[in-house]
């Protein structure tokens, strides 16, 4: 079914997952990134499945079920659908929605509608589920403080501010880069497993009974026994595998081998471990079950996990408000969004940017969910929505792959990715009755999302299309030139466009107000390819078009920032040198004006109105120097 391993994804796997690093520093450094969301999850999952069965929890039936279903959920869902099968469908190495997505376009025999709109989800859910994720993980870490030696429950009032103080903290740091702390994120994140592992040992052989849970027959036999609050309860399962997508959207980061190999032998053992080491702790100890994780650390060692889990709940959240930056990226290269301002943090590594905005959304978005739920229980009724929502997604993408990148019949394909639909089906049926307790709140921010997305997108493209229909071509205008020669101007234009066959706004202005032409003049597109990264041999293409004008398109993946002077260097390869202190950038900025006849809603109109008022200066997002910029402004209807 899977795509064989071949040459050039190894060779893509290397490139991307960064220079000499040795396989145990990848896999070390997945280990920090990539699981910190699931490895913060034995904090919380198991005493919420357990909360909501028939028994409380109190049941050997339930505890067993309880173990057996996360510990099966965790095979099927992340080592199955996504070590096994969605790591092999990899976009020139990287991974995650959105690189799903385009790579589904590319190999399918014309674009798709649904494929992009399935992106466009994919990516929204995303975002619903950045919100909750570090809210979730710290506030979970920080209530361990309740039961802390010393303390004596006197911090109850403490726990939610507390939890605010580190998440501000956290968001504060992002504008300083993270690739200094990244280096600590690997080894704090792997002695965290290794506490988890630990501490499942140690109570395992308080009821060596707890290896029955490994038979997925008490699985099924507790949810058949519970009925309908078994089907609630896969709500609280499905805790224990929240993060499991994060192995695919980092894959370029690491490489597929170092996220596997660490997965297979590190992080799985030690979760099933720590479940099963909880689970024979519950059975001794039935009182337990209100809080098992905290109740079966030893009392010596109380407060260093508890710091180390503060830690652990810290780095889980920076991978998510991480990935948070890295898609928006994606989705701006793509035309999902606006242009927004992104900085990069460090010189050396690619993946180190900034986004400011985005930032400020989350941090606001954490809050305010951190003092309307104030607890962590109350915040698990929210959480897994989202992610479920993405992994269909996925699911729905992968079908696509199957058949017409792999070209796998129908059948095939179908069996492929049906049964997995089928798992997450189940989970996402389970996480809808979550709704009325706060689950429609990820729903309604990917929702809002979605919104934006599509009107984005929509607008640009009609927007796109008038400006073709009232423009000239630039042969004919070069016959127009021909017969009616302009004033000549020393030195060299260059006129940004999105669509280089026909005249640029900007040119045209110019023509008809100044009346002069450049001696050279350069029609410069920049393309978004659907790959993540362009080489850089294949970053330019000039193409002359008479003697007046050529043709240059700079290419960009998706996965990168365009850095427009820099490229125009690479222009001198092939036979094309200017002085860009010499040279002129002339951008058409259009002023936009909502009409009720036009291709979407009044309403929609002024949504993608203030989206285009608020999105980032070309002159910035292109990195052109300033002092080297006109912009000649026009009027348009959309």
């Amino acid at each position: 079914m899977a795509d064989p391993a071949n040459p050039a994804h190894a060779a893509d796997e290397s490139h991307h997952s960064g220079h000499s690093n040795s396989f145990a520093a990848l896999a070390l450094g997945a280990i920090g990134v990539v699981f910190g969301d699931i490895g913060t999850s034995p904090l919380y999952a198991m005493r919420e499945a357990l909360h909501h069965s028939k028994s409380g929890g109190a049941s050997e039936l339930a505890v067993l079920g309880v173990v057996s279903l996360m510990i099966w959920a965790l095979i099927l869902i992340v080592t199955v659908k996504y070590v096994f099968f969605l790591m092999r469908a990899d976009n020139k190495g990287e991974g995650g929605t959105l690189a799903l997505m385009a790579l589904a376009q590319r190999h399918l025999p014309k674009r798709s509608a649904a494929v992009f709109f399935l992106g466009v989800i994919g990516a929204a859910l995303f975002y619903g589920d950045g919100v909750i994720t570090p809210a979730m993980s710290v506030l979970s870490a920080v209530e361990g403080m309740k039961d802390a030696p010393g303390l004596g429950g006197r911090v109850d009032a403490y726990i939610v501010p507390i939890s605010a103080v580190v998440l501000v903290g956290l968001f504060l740091v992002q504008a300083k880069g993270t690739h200094r702390m990244a280096a600590f994120f690997g080894p704090i994140t792997a002695v965290w497993f290794i506490v988890l592992g630990v501490l499942g040992v140690m109570h395992i052989a308080a009821d060596l009974s707890i290896f029955r849970a490994l038979n997925p027959i008490y699985g099924v036999e507790f949810l058949m026994h519970d009925g309908l609050v078994g089907f609630v309860i896969l709500g609280s399962v499905f805790l224990a595998v929240t993060g499991a997508e994060a192995l695919y959207a980092d894959m370029g980061h690491f490489g597929k081998r170092p996220i596997q190999s660490a997965w297979l032998y590190f992080v799985l053992p030690c979760l099933t471990l720590n479940y099963l080491g909880q689970g024979a702790y519950v059975l001794a100890n039935p009182e337990a079950r209100h809080n098992p994780f905290w109740d079966m650390v030893p009392e010596i060692a109380y407060w260093p996990v508890l710091v180390l889990a503060t830690l652990a709940t810290i780095i889980a959240s920076q991978a998510v408000i991480t990935g948070a930056f890295s898609m928006t990226q994606q989705a701006v290269q793509l035309g999902l969004l606006p242009r927004i301002d992104i900085r990069r943090t460090s010189e050396t590594q690619a993946g180190q940017i900034y986004v400011p905005q985005v930032n400020t959304f989350l941090m606001i978005g954490v809050l305010v969910l951190l003092f309307a739920f104030k607890t962590s229980s109350g915040l698990a009724a929210a959480y897994g929505i989202a992610v479920t929502g993405s992994m269909f997604v996925d699911t729905l993408l992968f079908y696509v792959i199957v058949k017409y990148m792999w070209k796998r019949p129908t059948w095939q394909a179908a069996l492929a990715s049906g049964s997995f639909a089928v798992l997450d089906l189940v989970f996402i049926s389970s996480n809808m009755l979550k709704i009325p307790d706060g689950a429609w709140l990820p729903l309604a921010m990917g929702a809002v999302m979605v919104l934006v997305m599509w009107t984005w997108n929509r607008g640009s493209q009609i927007l796109s299309d008038k400006a073709r229909r009232d423009s000239v071509s630039l042969l004919e205008l070069s016959e127009i030139l021909k017969a009616r020669a302009p004033h000549r101007a020393p030195g060299t234009a260059i006129f940004l466009t999105s669509d280089p066959d026909m005249a640029p706004v900007a040119l045209m202005h110019n023509l008809k107000h100044n009346k002069v032409l450049h001696e050279k003049n350069i029609i410069l597109t920049v393309r978004t390819a659907e790959t993540p990264r362009v080489k850089e041999d294949d970053r330019v293409l000039i193409e002359p078009i008479n003697d007046d004008f050529k043709r240059v398109t700079i290419s960009y993946g998706f996965m990168e920032s365009p850095n427009v002077p820099k490229a125009l260097g690479l222009c001198r390869k092939q036979g094309l040198k200017f002085d860009i202190m010499a040279t002129s950038f002339f951008l058409g900025r259009r002023s936009v004006v909502a009409a009720a006849q036009s291709g979407m809603p009044l309403w929609q109109d002024k949504i993608f109105i203030f989206l285009m008022r608020n999105a980032a200066n070309p002159t910035d997002f292109f990195k052109i120097p300033p002092g080297r910029v006109v912009e000649l402004g026009t009027q348009v209807t959309v």
